[in-house]
């Protein structure tokens, strides 16, 4: 082989490559203006949507906490004031247990009273119907002794003040 053909297969073509750069350059500037840009934006596009995503995470993760807390303390003070109730409650139901045995020892006490007033009035009673039958056998037994009929009033008062007399010792004897 001869240096001509082997020259000729190393020979450098400038107008080709000028050629084949500026197509290359033409092809890059299309596909820059075509896709690169568009590529670059939707890039930056999902940059942007990733960040305010990392941005709203970190709010919800603060306001999930702040809710946290907020249910905590709701809770602590729904505890607070069930105790509270609790303790009004108990008060209330003592207060009332305290008033009612209050008034049922007024009220046994009254009907106590009551039952003796009664006692004290039917014996006072039953006394004075003894005493009228005491009168009543006394005067027939003076009228039998002495002859005749017994029934004048003078006779009756005299009898009863007898009777008040006896009364009154035996009375005094029993106390």
């Amino acid at each position: 082989m001869n240096a001509a053909a082997e020259g000729a297969v190393f020979q450098i073509n400038l107008f080709w490559v000028i050629t084949q750069a500026a197509s290359f350059l033409i092809l890059l500037v299309i596909l820059y203006f075509a896709a690169f840009r568009r590529i670059g934006a939707t890039l930056e596009d999902r940059r942007a949507r990733i960040e305010q995503g990392l941005r709203d995470a970190d709010a919800a993760r603060v306001d999930r906490e702040t809710a946290a807390q907020e249910r905590q303390q709701v809770l602590a003070e729904s505890r607070r004031e069930a105790n509270d109730i609790l303790t009004r409650a108990q008060r209330t139901a003592d207060e009332t247990r305290e008033r009612e045995l209050r008034e049922t020892r007024s009220e046994l006490e009254r009907v106590r009273e009551q039952a003796i007033a009664e006692i004290d009035a039917e014996r006072q009673r039953a006394v004075s119907d003894v005493r009228a039958q005491v009168a009543d056998l006394a005067l027939l037994a003076a009228g039998k002794v002495v002859g005749e009929t017994m029934n004048t009033a003078r006779e009756r008062r005299l009898v009863d003040e007898f009777l008040d007399d006896v009364g009154g010792r035996g009375s005094a004897a029993h106390n």
